[in-house]
């Protein structure tokens, strides 16, 4: 454990060291308080709008929640590739400690950093909504709760795909294009397989837990447990293709 805990850190020093580093802290600020800029001086909303409702929309998939997506699969792309192409991770190998472990640190510290920046997107939201909104309705911080956990969901599914492909095709660009245009197709791919009963078990399908906040999945019969369960089979599935694939890969 001792072994896994030094490579953990190791690796969060590694990216922690990188200039691009706080790049997404800085993006995410300047969104928000544009976001609410625009929501209070042209949208109309500054008597609606509570601290907790502006910060539930920065998380929402709907909201700047796809930024964050985006900036998690941007994060992820490299984290592995890199190690490859810069011929690092030769250097890593001889260390007297397992691939498994090797890599589980590093799926470990984007899921840490994916975290980080939930948390400080939720911290600023509420920061901003209350300077400009005023921070009342405290009875709806259970509804933010919810949001960020829906939230935090859909970051894993995303962070892991993407972590999946740059173990296996090793391109940080390539990975990143093939993040964002699952992305950015979800929503197509599940219309156009919204006739197909076979449609729930898409990954797409299943990605957004915020839908039964709404009480309208993209299928009839889908239930919160049932999107779970698929959504935990095909961690197995992407984490499993990984590990499978770093463990037998040649680095010579």
């Amino acid at each position: 454990m001792r072994s896994f805990g030094n490579l953990a850190w190791n690796e969060w020093l590694k990216m922690f060291k990188k200039r691009s580093f706080f790049v997404p802290f800085a993006i995410i600020t300047v969104f928000i308080l544009l976001f609410a800029y625009l929501t209070q001086f042209m949208g109309g909303l500054q008597n609606v709008l509570t601290a907790p409702q502006f910060a539930e929309v920065v998380v929402a998939k709907n909201g700047l929640g796809q930024l964050l997506v985006i900036l998690g699969i941007i994060s992820t792309a490299g984290i592995v590739s890199k190690e490859f192409s810069g011929g690092t991770i030769k250097l890593l190998l001889i260390r007297s400690v397992s691939r498994s472990k090797i890599l589980a640190s590093k799926y470990t510290i984007v899921l840490l950093y994916s975290i980080v920046l939930t948390l400080y997107s939720l911290f600023v939201g509420l920061a901003t909504g209350a300077v400009m909104f005023g921070f009342s309705g405290i009875a709806e911080l259970s509804n933010l709760l919810a949001a960020a956990l829906y939230h935090g969901v859909y970051m894993t599914i995303y962070v892991t795909v993407t972590f999946m492909i740059g173990t296996l095709i090793r391109s940080g660009g390539a990975t990143i294009g093939i993040g964002m245009t699952l992305l950015m197709l979800e929503g197509l791919i599940v219309a156009m397989m919204s006739r197909y009963s076979f449609g729930k078990y898409l990954l797409f399908a299943n990605a957004d837990l915020s839908v039964y906040a709404n009480g309208s999945p993209p299928f009839q019969g889908m239930t919160m447990t049932f999107s779970l369960i698929v959504l935990a089979v095909y961690m197995f599935l992407f984490l499993g293709a990984s590990f499978v694939t770093f463990k037998k890969r040649d680095v010579a």
